[in-house]
């Protein structure tokens, strides 16, 4: 039988558990949607979206933290040299995610994005076995061979890599996988890598300004707020999804994160009208396949570690 104090305690869990699943399908909304943002500004060059994304996502961040009083955490983290540095490598690998994702978006291969982003968590695996020597089980290895043979299909019907698709997954793989060795928080970490690079992005932005060549305040209204918000549309969903990934089972989170590729792989599809031919339905499905067995064993993994844990405990 329950106690009084159960029901408060149950329903505040239950609370937190809705809100982070909130905030985690927010963060996903966000970047799947994102091609709706960056289209509207397909005439300004892509390096100047993306320094000006940089720059007003620094001045944010660093407002926010300065908000909740955790610049702390910033300058212990640049105080340390190794740290620093992994920091300053792992701004370089987003900030060429970035650039790619940008520049992709504005060209025309929207479908190129969703497949990188597809293909992401299978490089994860990927980068599991081969430099932390992670071991795969057979279910794991299976979803690799699907993701093989769809990135080989798409590769003979194309006659070249999906490249586009590959630098997205592989940078933002990469991104993750050292930002796992620096202990700081996510929003700290973030402010402490813009930080790293934004002067870059103020020197570059400033020498446009001075040479006339600048978007900003030399089009529309429209750009200039839209380059403005690049800052809030980078950092809202990255909060929302550290708040989430805190409240929620991490294998859940595995799940709702295809919501963002499947989001532009909708828009590349019905919006802008870019071609999904039938040999590229082909190399989609087989990817699809390898995150139907990859998301179903990381399930069936989750619910099997409670009673192990269970059975595990002293008697």
């Amino acid at each position: 039988m329950s106690t009084p104090a159960a029901a408060p305690a149950a329903a505040a869990s239950s609370s937190s558990f809705n809100r982070g699943h909130a905030a985690a399908i927010g963060a996903f909304l966000v970047w799947g949607l994102l091609p709706l943002y960056l289209k509207p500004m397909s005439s300004v060059p892509t390096l100047q979206i993306m320094s000006h994304r940089l720059l007003w996502c620094c001045l944010f961040v660093m407002a926010w933290l300065g908000y909740r009083g955790q610049l702390a955490q910033v300058r212990t983290a640049l105080a340390d040299g190794p740290t620093r540095l992994r920091l300053f490598v792992t701004a370089l690998l987003i900030s060429c995610n970035w650039i790619i994702y940008v520049w992709s978006v504005n060209s025309g291969h929207v479908l190129e994005t969703s497949l990188g982003y597809f293909i992401n968590p299978l490089v994860n695996v990927l980068l599991g076995v081969l430099i932390l020597k992670e071991q795969l089980n057979r279910p794991q290895w299976l979803a690799v061979a699907f993701a093989f043979a769809g990135v080989s299909w798409l590769t003979i019907q194309t006659g070249s890599l999906p490249w586009t698709s590959l630098a997205l997954a592989f940078s933002f793989g990469l991104y993750g996988l050292i930002r796992k060795t620096v202990k700081v928080d996510a929003i700290a970490g973030l402010g402490a890598e813009t930080l790293l690079i934004a002067p870059f992005a103020a020197v570059y932005l400033l020498w446009l300004q001075l040479h006339g060549d600048g978007a900003f305040g030399h089009t529309t209204l429209l750009i200039d707020v839209m380059l403005f918000a690049g800052g809030l549309v980078t950092a809202v969903p990255l909060a929302l999804f550290a708040f989430g990934a805190r409240l929620i089972p991490y294998s859940t989170i595995g799940l709702i994160q295809y919501i963002g590729p499947t989001l532009q792989l909708l828009l590349g599809v019905f919006l802008y009208h870019e071609p999904f031919t039938q040999a590229r339905a082909i190399g989609f499905a087989l990817i699809w396949m390898a995150l139907v067995i990859y998301a179903g064993d990381g399930i069936v993994r989750s619910r099997r570690r409670p009673a192990l844990l269970i059975e595990a405990a002293p008697k």
